[in-house]
Formats: C-alpha cells, sequence, structure tokens
C-alpha cells in the first residue's frame, strides 16, 4: 500500500476510535411517496428520452407490437417471447447477422417511472444482451404493473447474480458542439409498449 493511503487509513481509524458503537445512518432518500399515476409518468420521461412510448390492453399488445416495427422487414424475437410477433428467433445470431436485422421484440423485467428507464434482466422473453443493443429498431413490452417509482424499488425487485441492460431511451452522444448523434451503443429508435393487464 502506499504511504498516503496508509496515512488516510489511519487518520479515518483514529477518528472512528471514540465514535459509538452503534450509528445510525439516515436512509430517507431510498423511498420517497410514489408518484399518483406510475404509467403517466413513465410514459412522459420515456417520451422525454425521444423514446416512443405506445399504452395499450392485452387484448390489442400483438397489434401494437406490429404497428410499433412499421416497415421493419427482418425482425428477431427470442424463443420465449410470450407473444405471437411475426420474426425469426434468435438461436446466438452473430453481431453481423444481428446488424443485417431491422427491429428486436423484447419484453422487460422492471421499468422506473422517475427516470424513464427499463431494465432487462435477459429472463423469459427479453433474450440475450447483444439482441437488444445490435438491432437498429427496439420494441419492448413492459406490463404496467413492472413499473415502479424509483430506482430503490427497480434493484429490489432484480436479482444481482442476473446480467442487466439498462436502457433510457435511444442509444444517443454529443460532441463537445452537443451535435447529438444516435445509434452509437445501441439502437436508434426504442418503442416501448407499456400493456394494461385487464
Amino acid at each position: 500500500m502506499s504511504g498516503a493511503r496508509e496515512e488516510i487509513l489511519a487518520s479515518i481509524r483514529t477518528a472512528l476510535r471514540d465514535a459509538p458503537p452503534e450509528v445510525e445512518v439516515p436512509r430517507g432518500y431510498r423511498s420517497s411517496p410514489p408518484p399518483a399515476d406510475l404509467v403517466a409518468l413513465f410514459d412522459e420521461r420515456v417520451t422525454d428520452y425521444r423514446a416512443t412510448v405506445t399504452r395499450c390492453a392485452l387484448v390489442d399488445v400483438v397489434e401494437a407490437i406490429r404497428s410499433a416495427l412499421g416497415d421493419a422487414a427482418r425482425v428477431v424475437v427470442s424463443g420465449d417471447l410470450p407473444y405471437p410477433v411475426d420474426g425469426a428467433l434468435d438461436d446466438d445470431l452473430s453481431a453481423s447477422e444481428l446488424d443485417a436485422v431491422d427491429a428486436v421484440v423484447t419484453t422487460a423485467a422492471v421499468g422506473i417511472a422517475v427516470t424513464g428507464t427499463i431494465v432487462l434482466d435477459h429472463g423469459p422473453g427479453q433474450g440475450r444482451r447483444a439482441l437488444s443493443l445490435v438491432p437498429d429498431r427496439h420494441v419492448c413490452v413492459i406490463r404496467d404493473d413492472q413499473i415502479v417509482a424509483g430506482v430503490p424499488d427497480a434493484i429490489a425487485r432484480l436479482d444481482p447474480a442476473r446480467p442487466q441492460t439498462w436502457i433510457s431511451g435511444p442509444s444517443a452522444t454529443s460532441d463537445i458542439e452537443l451535435d447529438r448523434v444516435e445509434g452509437v451503443h445501441g439502437p436508434r429508435q426504442l418503442h416501448v409498449v407499456v400493456v394494461r393487464e385487464d
């Protein structure tokens, strides 16, 4: 260890030596009252990221997915997608094969209203990570009961042992002059279908 690091740690140990054994750390920041309408806030925040949101009833989900796919001719889906969507099944397509795909359809594990984020843990219907990052259009279906208020609520629902992809809008970056470029690290278009379970 470096001398500076040892010096800092020694100072911390000295400062803590006389501290009471149990110090209560306030954790109120972890929770806040949920907004009145989580789905409306989620819709607003996802739209702020230049993504498209469609809200529909369960009986209309297939039509909403087809509409979100638009003119996409080459569509890939995970083999365990719970909705009947026309598309090729992903059986470990290579990155170059995925790059030739127009769109992908997945589900999500959780949506976060305050941040407008969808989280994939690559469980049923979500496919592997590359599936949601390489094709140019990502259509993601999420049930309204999967939308939570904030990040702590989402983390409480997620298994930390599973891989996770957190998505807040289409992939984008800006240069020093703030010229926005989309599709650099993922899909250029994100379409989120929020399904109301009736």
